[in-house]
């Protein structure tokens, strides 16, 4: 067996090096570490932070490297250190820590080699965190090693549990009945100990009877303690393999950093896990598991995972927004490799701003995630759109409807490894909290699994009655789903209920609901034949004359827009009930007839309209595009598809022309006939380009002469 020491004569020198890096390190009026020794001496804080960019800065690379290699044993010896310059009376003078004279600190370099340092953890009220240097590799989970445990790691990863916060001993005190003798006992880097009963003290050892120890609570020392319980990141795990989980041990200011479901970035020591008697018998004595010593725990941004070039990215969107196809151009950059779906794509543009959730005085709240179902033949890439709205929200979550269970939407109850009691572990609509859970084949779930989601789609909280337990927790986040025809393809002789093999009392919680279906037609089939193979060939995005959002600066517009809260001016409320009327009564007789939840979804889209302009206030047209969207979610949804085969223009001519006869004249006011065609889901464009082409053919007359709010449409 050979054994690899560290020469103590190293440690030694790397000791002196600290301190005399303390003492020196700053100019000589602003000594920033002999500072932070003073605010421990005045009980301001009780953290002592070394931040090792001021090492490589004054040239002490090897040193840095040592305490990153062997992060435990050099934290020890900073303490000692710092202990040493608590007591020293030169360094205890004012003018030494607050002014840093020269002479003072020449006197106190002597005090290192002639001091005999023995730490006593009962004597240390304080602790110290490392904190890496700019450019430290950050890691994922599944790359640490058995060579990396001791050192000073930096990883990212998702909080999927976290457990109670309790207080854990490091020192416990002693008192002999016989002698008083007080006895310390330091237990901090153990995970069991074993009372002591006897005391050891030169005056027991005389006697015949050694006295018992008592355990002195009020004289032990505690700390705060938490453990958390970390899983690789989604985009960091191979096809085929499984998330590798991790335990981190939080202690004192470190603890409640985090909630399931967050994204952080932890600074902490790998370190194995001392097992148990118990456990080495069961686990045969040669495993030993491994968990993570925080330093730091740092929460990712929840709104943009990278802000770097900040003030580029602001003077990007400044310019989209005055962009008169701006709600055009990023509902185009949502996976812009896939052809077509404008309107799907405008509305999960929608889905990732949201609406604004507001609370009522009497705690009714009223939800502003938006839920979008997406039906459909195979083979027209709704689980691309899902995989890229997984990934563009802040806190997106991906799964399949029969890859999931009840309590994996919701919440399982597990066992406590510190306290033996069971625990929650939140689901994927709790990990997905204030983001957007995607779930595809959402028709090949089971019905009790199913329907876990009733009560987070309206109420978004999840109410937990398992094992004892009984609790709500949040799942706040918008729902994306993807579901396939029961029969294959999508049958037009079938309702929708039975196509999908959805109950209808959870159809009616979506907002928008699109049918996407596969029917042949020569100019669609080969302008997607031609992008797709350009896609193959060059690996981009055809060139159209349209600069795409990538998704970093889609992910920081939306950002931008979450905060604002537009409402809904007094003024529009009551054309906004008199549609809803009217438009309840057209359909009161049909399947999917208009209810109070298509009106609060028009709220909602109208919200995120508004929010989409940066603008704190509602129009008439986010109100009309809303209506919009909605008119056409209903409209993939009936039975007879034939009127979406037709051309737009005719059909807006055909709903001009009805209007016209409606009314019984030919002289038709513009914003009326406006209004009219947001209302049959035609596009302001198309609208625009049919009056253009019939005013070419003579069969239209746009008179120019009357005032804007006076324009007037002829019908020859």
């Amino acid at each position: 067996m050979s054994l690899i020491r560290v020469p103590s004569q190293t440690y030694r020198e790397h000791g002196t090096q600290l301190h005399q890096f303390f003492l020196t390190f700053g100019e000589s009026n602003n000594r920033k570490y002999l500072r932070r020794i003073q605010d421990l001496r005045d009980g301001n804080t009780d953290v002592f932070e070394l931040a090792l960019e001021d090492l490589l800065t004054c040239g002490n690379d090897e040193l840095m490297s040592c305490i990153v290699d062997n992060a435990l044993r050099y934290i020890t010896i900073i303490i000692s250190v710092i202990r040493v310059l608590l007591q020293d009376p030169v360094t205890r003078r004012n003018d030494t820590l607050k002014q840093g004279s020269d002479e003072a600190v020449s006197d106190a370099k002597v005090q290192w080699t002639d001091h005999n340092v023995h730490w006593e953890s009962h004597n240390a009220q304080y602790s110290v965190r490392l904190m890496p240097p700019p450019g430290f590799q950050c890691r994922s989970l599944r790359t640490l090693q058995s060579s990396d445990i001791g050192c000073l790691v930096k990883v990212q990863a998702v909080v999927t549990r976290t457990s109670d916060v309790l207080p854990i001993v490091e020192v416990i005190k002693y008192v002999c009945e016989t002698c008083g003798c007080q006895v310390f006992c330091d237990v901090s880097k153990r995970h069991d100990f074993s009372p002591l009963k006897t005391c050891s003290s030169c005056g027991c050892h005389k006697s015949a009877t050694p006295g018992h120890l008592h355990t002195q609570t009020r004289g032990s020392k505690f700390a705060k303690y938490q453990e958390v319980r970390l899983q690789e990141l989604p985009d960091q795990v191979p096809v085929g393999s499984v998330p590798v989980t991790l335990l981190a041990q939080c202690r004192d200011d470190r603890t409640r950093g985090c909630n399931p479901g967050d994204v952080v970035t932890i600074v902490a020591v790998f370190l194995p896990r001392t097992s148990t008697q118990v456990e080495l018998v069961l686990n045969s004595g040669l495993v030993s598991g491994t968990y993570l010593n925080v330093m730091s725990i740092a929460r990712d941004k929840q709104n943009c995972n990278d802000c770097q070039d900040v003030l580029q990215l602001n003077r990007h969107i400044d310019c989209t927004i005055n962009a008169c196809n701006a709600y055009s151009l990023l509902a185009q950059s949502i996976a812009p490799e896939i052809y077509g779906h404008e309107d799907v794509k405008k509305a999960l543009l929608l889905q990732l701003i949201g609406g604004v959730t507001r609370g009522l005085p009497d705690g009714i709240k009223l939800r502003g995630d938006i839920h979008l179902l997406l039906m459909g033949d195979p083979g027209l890439a709704k689980s691309q759109l899902l995989k890229y709205v997984s990934s563009t929200s802040p806190r997106g979550v991906y799964t399949t409807g029969k890859g999931s269970s009840g309590v994996g939407l919701t919440a399982s109850v597990v066992r406590d490894t510190i306290t033996m009691e069971t625990s929650l572990e939140s689901g994927a609509l709790v990990l997905a909290d204030r983001g957007a859970c995607c779930i595809d084949e959402f028709d090949k779930m089971d019905e009790y699994d199913r329907t876990a989601i009733h009560e987070v789609m309206e109420q978004q909280t999840v109410s937990i009655a398992k094992a004892g337990i009984t609790t709500t927790l949040n799942a706040r986040c918008s729902v994306l789903a993807a579901a396939n025809p029961t029969f294959g393809r999508y049958s037009t002789s079938h309702s929708l209920a039975q196509n999908v093999n959805l109950p209808h009392s959870l159809i009616s919680r979506f907002d928008l609901i699109f049918l996407l279906l596969d029917r042949p037609d020569f100019a669609a089939d080969a302008s997607l034949a031609r992008h797709v193979t350009h896609v193959h060939r060059f690996l981009r995005n055809p060139d159209n004359n349209m600069d795409y959002f990538d998704s970093k600066l889609l992910r920081h517009y939306i950002s931008q827009a979450r905060h604002f809260e537009p409402c809904v001016p007094s003024g529009l409320t009551a054309p906004l009930v008199d549609a809803y009327v009217e438009q309840r009564q057209d359909t009161r007789l049909e399947q999917n007839a208009m209810t109070a939840r298509q009106l609060l979804s028009i709220l909602r889209l109208s919200q995120a309209l508004a929010r989409l302009r940066f603008d704190d206030s509602v129009n008439q047209d986010d109100i009309d595009e809303a209506r919009r969207l909605t008119h056409m979610s209903q409209a993939s949804i009936k039975r007879d598809v034939s009127d979406r085969l037709h051309d737009p223009k005719s059909k807006a001519f055909h709903v001009l022309r009805e209007y016209s006869d409606l009314h019984g004249t030919n002289v038709l006011n513009y914003n009326a006939v406006h209004g009219i065609m947001a209302k049959h889901g035609i596009r302001s464009d198309v609208f625009l380009g049919m009056l253009k082409d019939y005013e070419e053919l003579a069969i239209i007359f746009v008179d120019p002469d009357n005032m804007p709010g006076e324009k007037c449409i002829h019908l020859q």
